[in-house]
């Protein structure tokens, strides 16, 4: 049977601890490592009506969307809700494991989930992340340059946008003297030596260095291998924030408010007066304001979110159709991701089930 760790590693290949945010605390919240996968239980929020349910369909895990811990505890007395969780959790020896802003900066996450539910086309990362790739240029003899790359590419590194195995290559010729006590593939100790060699170069990120560097070191004939590992400032066009695409025909402002009511099943949008067609649409699951200015220099028609300030509205300017459809509401399909990642990884006769308690906190009178 998987264990956490198991179940941890697959969710991280999705979304990296290391694309979460400074204020973040993704992962796992509670829990033994090594303790075997009976069921899981989805949900966005782990509350204790949540395990309560867990406990009820049989499941000893429970991912999240939102960490159950997300500030230091200094003592865990059952005094609040998160106090209240955690000490349920335990005592039931239910794991829990939290894939939050990790999750809704990767390309695959949270925002294009959103996107593809309201019908968007060429969905694209609105707010592209720099400072989080790196250039390894390794120098290498000719006929081990295949199985090289190879094991760098397995190690993560090659990837660019949706082309895999990526890299590039120049001749030329590598001089050095092996040194006393050395033992080198070519040549003698203390005597000059020269070899035509390969230079080799493949972007990574950086949070797979240390992998990709060990693969390096193991595929390479040489004892002691040359080469430059260059931190790099471009953008990441599959890591960053908020998602931006099309409509395949433009809508009205009033059809496309009733989109977002039918597919988000929200009785109200909260929206700015707009009355141009609506064609690209900027998005971002949860409290998404930060990118409005972004969403507007994108020549975005609309702008849906959730968790919007009465100022923030006139930030608008007419310039785009505001909307906001709730925190809870923009993020609800989170658990789709969740769901189709665990049983497309483990064959294993284990429960994935979408949590059937609601954890959204907010309601509408009328």
């Amino acid at each position: 049977m998987p264990t956490v760790a198991d179940l941890a590693r697959a969710l991280e290949n999705l979304a990296p601890l290391a694309y979460q945010e400074s204020y973040d605390n993704a992962g796992l919240q509670c829990g033994d490592p090594a303790a075997e996968v009976r069921g899981v239980l989805i949900a966005l929020d782990c509350t204790p009506a949540i395990l309560d349910e867990a406990i009820r369909r049989g499941c000893n895990v429970v991912v999240a969307h939102h960490p159950v811990v997300f500030r230091p505890l200094k003592r865990l007395t059952g005094a609040n809700e998160v106090e209240q969780t955690l000490i349920k959790a335990i005592k039931a020896d239910i794991a829990i494991y939290a894939a939050h802003t990790n999750l809704d900066n990767v390309h695959l996450g949270v925002n294009r989930k959103l996107g593809e539910k309201l019908g968007l086309q060429n969905l694209r990362i609105l707010e592209p992340k720099a400072g989080l790739l790196a250039k390894l240029v390794v120098f290498v003899p000719a006929g081990h340059a295949e199985p090289l790359l190879q094991a760098l590419h397995q190690a993560g590194a090659g990837q660019i946008g949706q082309y895999h195995d990526c890299s590039f290559r120049s001749a030329g010729m590598g001089t050095f003297t092996p040194g006393v006590g050395s033992n080198p593939y070519l040549g003698q100790p203390g005597e000059p030596e020269q070899a035509e060699e390969l230079r080799v170069e493949v972007l990574l990120p950086l949070h797979r260095q240390r992998a990709v560097l060990q693969a390096m070191r193991q595929a390479h004939p040489y004892e002691e291998v040359a080469y430059d590992l260059i931190r790099l400032e471009n953008e990441h066009q599959e890591v960053g924030s908020g998602m931006i695409g099309e409509l395949a025909e433009p809508l009205s402002p009033a059809d496309f408010r009733a989109r977002l009511r039918q597919v988000l099943g929200v009785p109200v949008v909260k929206h700015t007066e707009f009355e141009q067609p609506i064609r690209k649409v900027a998005l971002c699951g949860g409290a998404g304001s930060f990118l409005l200015g972004r969403a507007r220099a994108a020549g975005a028609d609309a702008y849906v979110t959730g968790d919007l300030k009465y100022h923030e509205f006139f930030g608008a300017e007419s310039r785009l159709l505001l909307c906001d459809v709730g925190h809870f509401e923009s993020e609800q399909f989170t658990g789709e991701i969740f769901r189709d990642l665990l049983t497309s990884t483990f064959t294993s006769n284990f429960a994935v089930l979408i949590a059937q308690t609601l954890t959204n906190p907010v309601r509408y009178d009328f």
